[in-house]
């Protein structure tokens, strides 16, 4: 896969020469596995191509994830707790590859995961982005002191490079996470509920905004993409859709 593979709308343009000098001096590593990739080789490497699982078959109308039958229109999950979303959508199953890059992408530095990320979006997820007609792009964003200490924000990595591909507005700053929650990895459904509640703020008035698409790296529970989707439906955006790499399993 490609930068060239991708199917795109809304007027991609080309490499810059630029990004090609960054290419020579910083070869880039495979997204999925991290060796080392050849010069102009794609975003990962052959023997790679295959082991990302993308969501496919019979997907839960509400969260997208995958259902174990085409007789369900909705996982256990959603079929129990009200998402304050209109629906979600991810590219790939949170299984053990993608675990490790996502690992690697978020705690190791590796920015440039955020281009593959980016293009499998728009090549698995590009029809339905555009059929959205969203008006923004709002990354998850980080509290300030866990994003000094780990350097950026990787779902706004995600999300610019979306922007870049679709030409939809990236608002970088729109949504503030304003408390310094406990990481939510190891926490359950209750517990990450509370552990958001008044967590996020909006930095201005955004009355002009109609759809806007959260985009954030992993979908596990919503409880992240619940909080935000309420305090933006409640400053007057009428329909919230969420994006992302990943989905895992029902906690």
């Amino acid at each position: 896969m490609n930068r060239k593979d991708t199917r795109v709308f809304a007027g991609r343009s080309k490499d810059s020469l630029f990004e090609v000098v960054l290419d020579i001096l910083y070869p880039r590593h495979c997204a999925v596995c991290d060796e080392l990739l050849p010069f102009g080789g794609g975003l990962v490497c052959i023997g790679c191509e295959r082991k990302p699982l993308p969501v496919s078959g019979p997907r839960c109308m509400k969260c997208g994830r995958m259902l174990g039958s085409d007789r369900e229109e909705y996982c256990s999950d959603c079929r129990e707790v009200i998402h304050f979303y209109d629906r979600a959508f991810s590219v790939f199953v949170y299984n053990d590859v993608m675990q490790q890059s996502i690992y690697r992408f978020k705690y190791r530095g590796k920015q440039e995961y955020a281009d593959f990320y980016g293009e499998s979006i728009v090549r698995y997820l590009g029809r339905e982005i555009e059929s959205l007609g969203a008006d923004a792009l709002i990354p998850v964003p980080l509290h300030k002191d866990r994003q000094k200490k780990r350097g950026y924000n990787q779902a706004s990595l995600i999300a610019k490079k979306l922007s870049k591909l679709t030409g939809i507005r990236l608002e970088d700053d729109l949504v503030r996470r304003v408390a310094a929650t406990r990481p939510q990895k190891n926490l359950n459904r209750e517990e990450r509920r509370k552990n958001l509640k008044r967590a996020f703020l909006l930095s201005r008035n955004i009355v002009k905004l109609t759809r806007v698409i959260i985009v954030d790296d992993i979908y596990t529970t919503g409880s992240t993409v619940d909080e935000m989707s309420l305090l933006l439906k409640e400053a007057g955006v009428r329909e919230v859709y969420v994006v992302t790499v990943c989905s895992g399993s029902p906690l």
